[in-house]
């Protein structure tokens, strides 16, 4: 049986971090390694961790140097065959996410497998705010702005024993460097699950503002540069663009 290790950043999520909680313990695939990496939260985040303390394999409570440094943290503690990371403001859809891909790992003989997101209101998670139907896995779609959601991206272990953890000098395209670091520059195979396997609250802060938006482009830039790897001209143009699509679907 393969082992799952889900990792979950969080700081002062109290207001959402029990539902991603139950999401995870209310999984019906039995071999989960669950680790919570808490920033040294000021509010009862804690105390709302504490009440599943059987639940969880591993709580570390510290300050860090930001959400990639937390999930380094979690990832150096991570014993499972495959990585998953589900940050606080997030949920699984049902009790079957885990087992499904479990089941694509199995079958496909893969390293990686990704599903489909869907941004939620923050108050209402009944209320879809927009879709993000990843699409079948084709390597040259990095190259118009493509990228799967990072927490519905899981994958196997020895793949950061490999090629590495999180890139913490980036501050907001560390997921999107990790991503195609591992699938574009070094070809991880990968199997694709066209089911929403992930609710996001929205709120990303890449997104929040015009400058924000810029910002987060000059870094995919810079997750080109440090893998040694040339864009098209047209990839940091069309990656914002490529989500507009998900307010319509």
């Amino acid at each position: 049986m393969l082992k799952v290790s889900i990792i979950t950043v969080c700081y002062n999520s109290s207001k959402t971090i029990e539902s991603t909680i139950q999401s995870v313990i209310t999984q019906n695939y039995s071999s989960i390694e669950y680790i919570i990496i808490d920033g040294l939260s000021s509010d009862n985040t804690l105390q709302i961790v504490e009440r599943y303390n059987d639940k969880i394999a591993k709580v570390i409570s510290e300050k860090d140097k930001g959400i990639y440094d937390a999930i380094n943290k979690g990832i150096a503690h991570a014993t499972g065959d495959i990585v998953a990371i589900l940050h606080a403001d997030d949920f699984y859809t049902d009790k079957n996410v885990i087992s499904t891909i479990v089941d694509a790992f199995k079958k496909q003989n893969v390293d990686a497998v990704y599903g489909d997101l869907q941004y939620v209101d923050r108050v209402d998670a009944d209320k879809v705010k927009r879709n993000w139907i990843s699409g079948a896995y084709q390597k040259q779609n990095f190259l118009k702005g493509w990228m799967p959601p990072h927490p519905s991206f899981f994958v196997r272990r020895e793949c950061y024993n490999k090629f590495g953890n999180f890139n913490t000098t980036l501050l907001s395209a560390a997921d999107y460097e990790l991503m195609l670091r591992f699938l574009y520059k070094n070809n991880c195979s990968v199997a694709y699950i066209p089911k929403v396997l992930v609710k996001m609250r929205v709120g990303g802060k890449s997104n929040v503002s015009l400058m924000n938006r810029i910002k987060a482009n000059r870094e995919d830039k810079k997750a080109w540069e440090l893998n040694g790897l040339s864009p098209s001209m047209f990839t940091f143009v069309r990656k914002p663009l490529s989500k507009l699509g998900q307010f319509f679907s």
